[in-house]
């Protein structure tokens, strides 16, 4: 039985989800400006026109636009929520000129830019170390206690006992590493190296395809290499542990994410598979269903995406700003306005065509294509 979250509690599991992550992204920002010294004209939850807003003491115009897809915040002598650059910020006075954004030494900007995925990061970590607290950390060892019949496992000659040290030359330490690895590479050859009586030896196979379906009914193709662990080793963390298991979590989370990355520009993977804000809606109210922790724990994967994302070196991001920053620091000079405003506009060209892209794929997901196929029909 397929079970729905409904329209209403959908639309309100987003707005618990991006709402929060956007501000503390923008917030961020606005800190490290501000402790710089910069001024914050405009701090914005939502594009486009404004909702409501209210104006504080220093000047800053706290507000919430009518598409709350993203936010912004827009320092002085920002021409727009890009942050590019606004010429007229020479002609100021020099004590307002001094608390612009592009008066900044490099070094300060790019910390300020920097920030807002830091912070995303920051809270991803934090939610993680709480999960670490309260229900320790997986560390169940990579020996299979049973091989599933006709199995990529199975064909490969895998036995009960067998201890996996590496897949495809890379080191496994735990079973969760063993099924990273696995669960993205379905259909893809790969060599097993492991231990017998003392042994080590070598088997190659093709990893195993399989389709789950959730109680949403969605389903996801992954890889199975058809091994089951053979005692579940469940660690207590303490309060000093904690950080630095999330720390590790982060990393692997952020490594699955470039490795399912690089497949999908190489062909290995569909583009099919790449979801928007739709799609992240969808599971939104899936998993506040599925109770407080997993919707929690999505919170802090979906923080890590944003971080991830904005630290891609694509112009209108955070990312596409540091890399301008680098060629600066590396130049001694900042790079012409006109490449960076040609840059930019590239940079939102490719957004937008991302953003149809994943409209699209999650119109897709949610059957609309196939409901007009069969009316077509």
């Amino acid at each position: 039985m397929i079970h729905s979250p409904g329209l209403f509690l959908t639309i309100l599991a987003f707005a618990l989800v991006i709402g929060p992550l956007v501000f503390f992204h923008e917030m961020g920002h606005y800190l490290a400006g501000r402790l710089f010294g910069v001024k914050a004209e405009v701090f914005s939850i939502g594009f486009g026109n404004e909702l409501f807003g209210v104006t504080d003491k220093r000047g800053t115009r706290w507000k919430f636009s009518w598409l709350p897809l993203g936010g912004y915040v827009r320092f002085a002598g920002d021409m727009n929520a890009a942050s590019v650059p606004d010429a007229d910020w020479l002609m100021l006075p020099p004590e307002e000129r001094a608390r612009t954004f592009p008066s900044k030494p490099v070094w300060q900007r790019a910390i300020i830019v920097a920030a807002g995925p830091v912070v995303n990061f920051a809270l991803a970590v934090l939610i993680l170390a709480g999960f670490a607290l309260a229900y320790g950390d997986s560390r169940t060892p990579t020996v299979a206690g049973a091989i599933t019949p006709k199995s990529a496992a199975a064909k490969a000659g895998l036995l009960p006992g067998d201890r996996i040290t590496a897949l495809s030359g890379r080191s496994v330490v735990t079973f969760d590493d063993m099924v990273r690895y696995i669960k993205i590479r379905a259909g893809e050859p790969v060599t097993i190296e492991f231990v017998r009586g003392g042994t080590p030896m070598t088997r190659e196979t093709v990893i195993g395809t399989d389709i789950e379906r959730d109680r949403f009914g969605n389903e996801y193709r992954v890889g199975r290499l058809g091994i089951a662990n053979s005692q579940p080793v469940l660690v207590k963390v303490s309060l000093i542990e904690a950080p630095g298991v999330a720390i590790r979590q982060t990393g692997e989370i952020v490594n699955t994410m470039v490795e399912t990355l690089g497949q999908v520009i190489s062909g290995r993977r569909s583009v099919k598979e790449l979801g928007g804000p739709l799609s992240i809606a969808k599971v939104s109210g899936e998993q506040l269903t599925l109770g407080l922790p997993a919707f929690v724990f999505l919170i802090a994967l979906v923080s890590i995406n944003l971080g991830f994302i904005n630290l891609l070196p694509v112009p209108m991001l955070d990312g596409g700003h540091l890399f301008f920053y680098a060629i600066e620091a590396v130049r001694r000079k900042p790079v012409e306005p006109e490449v960076q405003e040609w840059a930019f506009r590239g940079g939102l060209a490719a957004v937008l065509a991302l953003m149809v892209l994943v409209t699209f794929n999650d119109l897709g997901s949610l059957g609309l294509w196939k409901n007009l196929a069969g009316l077509i029909g």
